[in-house]
């Protein structure tokens, strides 16, 4: 259990580290290019667009992934803060390209924004908040600028030095290809981000700012190995293995995506000695001709690898002899163990359900080779609800699902965004069934979760029972105690009348169609102040996306993703419709026409969320028979 508890360990440090430089890998190839074009040595020696290299490595990259690492911890304001910090560590240690000290200030700084906002969380007098979060930011972002320039920043750089130092020392002794005795199982068992994005690249970037390029990028992202493997399986193998091979080679070499190859070596353990004897001998390749890359190739494709690899000298002949040795090598050792087994028919859908057991959640490439699905990760981080814009009803039903998530005692995050802007550490995205397919395109690592509505999903019981791997009757009870009592903690509609005026709620309405419904509650919105005209026309938009419809007689409309510039300030307009409108064959008899800037209005549609969830509520605002009495009841909640 220990040895267990350690690997995922492990493996969720490799994930955050990973995290911080996936998302601006492209900042890095832009690098790579620029470099190997127009440097002196480059394919277009440029002096005027060469003076892009040295800033770009110094400046913009380390602040790209302290700013992704402070958002991680702390969305916008921890990436802010985590920039500030990291430009300390980048003027205090001007000779070395700040990666590492980057990931270590970058999360820092939003560790440290997100306690004080804690602290200081419903403290501050109202009118007072933009000044404290500005001043606060920027005190606490200044401090650790100047922390990290003073200390943080030289010591990175030593560190750095001495790790320079120990790869120059195996290469000097001839021991580098023996990396791969630890590399090349760590990828199969997930735990080489922290090696790789946490060590080999950083040193990496720092070689090729003292010799213009490293070998250090292709110990991890050679794909040779792998292919190695893959091969023999389509001369060799038996079965569905024999069959999915083919396709999975063409992923893996060309798509760079190397993990669709685990599963074939689970299948046969001793293949282990294929990839690392592989691994060896592309690295001793590498040493023996002079390879080496200009900036990491991510994901480890053949064609990433072309991109990035610099012009001078062997370099093209030491890259692609390094993979090809390493497939022969690997191909050779995995026919001796295929055409040496008596096993009969390899047992793919297995191996790929023990690979994602080890990996924590679904694989993205697994369908390629098998008809498993995955299942629910173990430990649950991250949940965010998504819909078209990120507004209304994934903020309802976030809002919904986190009150039981608090309720059940689990530390869970639970956020709303658009689809547009899932977050990639999201663990479970939770979409209506109509926007699955979009988030699982986005998103494709994700445990993806459909609703038929956000209010009333029964979804939301078996992912918490799910979480706590099955409740009993007594901790359900204790759930909805909690529950209970979060709901007297909601915000009440008047603690900001601004959002909800009496004189925008329309008693006893009669429509005909959803369509004269929307354009009523969007024309009110207009009318309020609170939106351009032009956002009626994108609530109906919307609409035809996917249903506003929530559940129990609600629906909420509001506009596409793109209609936000049309948003003046956040405000609701409420119809209430006692004979009801058709909305996809559901009757809505509550209409909420939401309009939301900034996120200034979610609190309150937090609060209606939660009234609407009892159908008793909704019923009792549907027989309201003044504007006055139903804002009354929305407020007395």
């Amino acid at each position: 259990m220990a040895q267990s508890n350690a690997k995922v360990a492990i493996q969720k440090f490799g994930n955050f580290l990973s995290s911080m430089v996936m998302p601006n890998i492209g900042a890095f190839i832009a690098w790579g290019l620029i470099t190997a074009l127009f440097i002196p040595t480059g394919f277009i020696p440029n002096e005027s667009l060469t003076s892009l290299v040295d800033p770009m490595v110094t400046y913009l990259l380390p602040l790209l992934i302290g700013y992704t690492g402070g958002k991680l911890i702390h969305d916008q304001r921890g990436g802010v803060v985590g920039a500030i910090a990291t430009m300390g560590v980048i003027v205090g240690a001007p000779d070395t390209p700040m990666f590492l000290g980057a990931m270590v200030m970058g999360p820092i700084g939003a560790f440290v924004i997100k306690k004080f906002d804690q602290v200081i969380e419903g403290k501050v007098r109202a009118g007072f908040e933009m000044l404290v979060n500005n001043f606060s930011a920027g005190i606490l972002g200044g401090a650790l600028a100047i922390l990290a320039f003073l200390g943080v920043g030289p010591a990175v750089d030593a560190f750095t030095e001495v790790l320079v130092a120990g790869v120059d020392w195996l290469v000097m002794a001839g021991l580098l290809p023996l990396t791969s005795i630890l590399i090349e199982p760590a990828k199969i068992l997930f735990l080489n981000n922290a090696v790789n994005h946490g060590v080999l690249s950083p040193i990496g970037l720092e070689q090729v700012q003292q010799g213009g390029k490293s070998l250090l990028f292709l110990l991890e992202a050679n794909p040779g190995p792998g292919l190695g493997v893959l091969l023999a399986f389509m001369l060799f193998g038996r079965g569905t293995a024999k069959m999915s091979a083919p396709g999975a080679a063409i992923i893996h070499f060309l798509g760079g995506i190397h993990e669709i190859y685990f599963p074939y070596v689970l299948m046969k353990p001793m293949l282990i000695v294929s990839v690392i004897l592989g691994g060896m001998s592309g690295v001793f390749t590498l040493v023996l001709l002079g390879g080496g890359l200009v900036a990491p190739a991510s994901p480890g494709s053949i064609i990433a690898i072309t991109a990035v690899t610099p012009p001078e000298g062997m370099a093209y002949i030491a890259n692609f002899a390094a993979v090809i040795v390493a497939a022969a090598v690997s191909f050779l050792i995995s026919a001796i163990v295929l055409k040496s087994s008596k096993k009969q028919d390899e047992d793919i859908d297995e191996a790929t359900k023990k690979m994602e057991q080890m990996k924590g959640k679904e694989s993205s490439v697994a369908g390629q080779v098998s008809a498993n699905k995955g299942t629910m990760p173990e430990d649950v981080n991250k949940i965010v609800f998504a819909c078209d814009a990120g507004m209304g009803s994934s903020a309802m039903g976030a809002s919904l699902l986190r009150k039981k998530v608090k309720g059940a005692g689990l530390d869970a995050a639970v956020t709303n965004t658009s689809i547009s802007n899932l977050p990639a550490d999201a663990e479970i995205v939770i979409t209506q069934e109509e926007l699955t397919n979009r988030a699982k395109n986005k998103l494709p690592d994700a445990y993806h979760i459909s609703v038929d509505n956000f209010l009333s999903s029964p979804e939301y019981d078996k992912l918490i029972a799910g979480m706590q791997g099955g409740v009993t009757e007594e901790q359900a009870e204790l759930v909805e105690e909690s529950e209970e009592e979060a709901v007297d903690t909601e915000p009440h509609m008047d603690e900001d009348d601004d959002l909800l005026l009496e004189e925008n709620i329309f008693i006893g309405q009669e429509f005909s169609t959803k369509e004269e419904a929307i354009r009523f509650a969007g024309e009110a919105l207009v009318k309020a102040g609170y939106v351009e005209e032009n956002y009626v026309d994108a609530m109906i938009e919307r609409e035809e996306i996917t249903s506003t419809y929530m559940g129990n007689n609600v629906a909420i409309p509001h506009g596409t993703e793109d209609a936000k510039k049309a948003v003046l300030k956040s405000g609701f307009t409420v119809v209430q419709v006692q004979d009801g409108v058709d909305f996809n064959g559901e009757q809505a008899k509550l209409i909420f026409g939401i309009a939301g800037k900034d996120g200034t209005h979610l609190e309150i549609l937090s609060g209606i969320a939660v009234i609407c969830a009892e159908q008793e509520n909704v019923d009792k605002m549907i027989e309201a028979k003044t504007a006055k009495e139903l804002k009354e009841m929305i407020n007395s909640k």
